[in-house]
């Protein structure tokens, strides 16, 4: 992990440490690398709560509890589904921040619609809870990155993904 990441990912801890939030991830073409960038840092552990890799669609389903006309109707590369995965992160964890992401890291799979290099993310704050029921805010950021090679899109996509950590602390 490069020393700007590592900052980065220090100042989405001390930030929503200093918030009194904790954070959940919900990952699908990063594999985990967002919950390992938090991680990496001594003393994430009081925000930091928990982390869905969830590469597969079977995966979003299953742990994540997303509906799966959701994924049929807009594929799992889409808005949709992102701010889905950060809503079900919330609701399947006790955090109250989330960021998810899902995209086409390459280098196949891509298609005309949906070019390798093409990521959505989706981050969500916690309002208020009862039972099993989360009313939350999202935010969606797409990025295009483009076939500038599996590595390059998931390091462009860990980085984008704690930016708008940082932007969700705000949502109201």
């Amino acid at each position: 992990m490069t020393e700007d990441l590592t900052t980065l990912a220090a100042e989405v801890l001390d930030r929503a440490r200093g918030l009194g939030l904790s954070i959940a991830t919900a990952e699908s073409c990063t594999g985990g690398l967002v919950a390992a960038a938090l991680t990496s840092i001594a003393g994430s552990s009081d925000v930091f709560e928990r982390g869905f890799v969830t590469y597969s669609n079977e995966a979003k389903e299953e742990m994540l509890g997303i509906d799966p006309a959701l994924i049929a109707g807009h594929g799992a590369v889409s808005a949709e589904v992102a701010i889905a995965m950060a809503a079900c992160a919330l609701r399947q964890s006790r955090a109250q921040l989330s960021v998810a992401v899902t995209g086409v890291a390459g280098p196949s799979g891509g298609t005309a619609e949906k070019p390798v290099g093409l990521v959505h993310f989706a981050a969500a704050k916690a309002l208020s809870r009862e039972g099993d029921a989360v009313d939350f805010a999202a935010i969606h950021h797409e990025e295009r990155f483009g076939d500038i090679g599996r590595a390059e899109v998931r390091a462009k996509s860990v980085e984008t993904a704690l930016r708008l950590l940082l932007r969700a602390g705000d949502l109201a």
